[in-house]
């Protein structure tokens, strides 16, 4: 028949009804929010930084572990990326404080190479890949890790913001 229904609903324990259960909570140990470098091998390194977004510039700070092969006046080598510059590198306790910036020219994952050589020395350098993960312009704006920050979009051939206004 036409019972009425009853629904209820229950809290887990700890949670009362105003409380925090609308709240999502990330496991530190999960959810790494840092650009991570991965050693690969004595001269080569891996550096990701996560999701970016396409069209962007973006600067990139990370420390790089010390370096034996590698005195403290370090240079970018002549061979080197259209879309990945080096902007400065500093010494520090930790190894090196590396920035750089980096120009999301098109989507999905993207490696960037460059090449960071000693003053005076051609024979020593180290490899550093940056992969980044990059969205289209649809697919909203990427939370950024610690250590990448965006300092300017490029603007779009296709786009309403373009200052041509066409052949006169």
């Amino acid at each position: 028949g036409n019972k009425p229904r009853v629904r209820s609903i229950r809290f887990a324990a700890g949670h009362d009804a105003e409380g925090s259960q609308s709240h999502v909570h990330f496991d530190e140990k999960l959810h790494d929010s840092v650009v991570m470098v991965t050693k690969e091998s004595d001269s080569s390194y891996l550096v990701k930084v996560g999701f970016l977004k396409i069209l962007h510039r973006y600067e990139i700070t990370f420390t790089l572990p010390p370096v034996h092969r590698l005195s403290k006046d370090i240079r970018e080598a002549p061979v080197h990326s259209l879309h990945l510059k080096l902007l400065s590198v500093l010494p520090i306790p930790e190894g090196y404080s590396i920035k750089c910036e980096y120009t999301a020219h098109k989507e999905g994952v993207l490696k960037e190479e460059m090449l960071l050589a000693c003053e005076g020395g051609t024979s020593t350098w180290v490899r550093v890949t940056v992969q980044a993960r990059v969205m289209d312009r649809h697919h909203g704006t990427p939370m950024l890790l610690d250590g990448v920050k965006c300092v300017g979009a490029e603007l779009e051939y296709d786009s309403e913001h373009s200052d041509w206004h066409g052949f006169d």
